[in-house]
């Protein structure tokens, strides 16, 4: 089981601090995050909930996932890992012959 909790549906108006205090009733809070629009820093409707016992978060999301935050339903979930995203194109000019006219046979007559 998982401490981390994915908390999904928050209106725009939901912050760290308030996910924390309704969240922090269930037990000891690491962290509380609303995940946010780098450009605009507006909230993007979801967050995440790190408890320091599995117990208080499975508590937390038997008794939250429904349940209604700042005129929202919450959709709260175990927390999945996600695989390190890749930076970059991985090739360069030239490389593996990507039409650069590298490996192309010319016919003679």
């Amino acid at each position: 089981m998982s401490k981390k909790l994915f908390v999904g549906g928050l209106a725009w108006k939901t912050d760290d601090t308030t996910l924390g205090r309704v969240f922090g009733e269930f037990g000891e809070i690491i962290e509380a995050k609303v995940i946010t629009d780098r450009d605009t820093g507006r909230s993007r409707g979801f967050g995440f909930v790190t408890f320091v016992e599995e117990e208080a978060a499975a508590d937390a999301l038997d008794s939250m996932n429904g349940q209604e935050l700042d005129g929202r339903t919450l959709r709260v979930d175990f927390a999945t890992e996600q695989a390190p995203r890749r930076r970059g194109s991985g090739g360069g000019a030239g490389g593996g012959g990507g039409g650069y006219g590298g490996g192309r046979r010319r016919e003679r007559w």
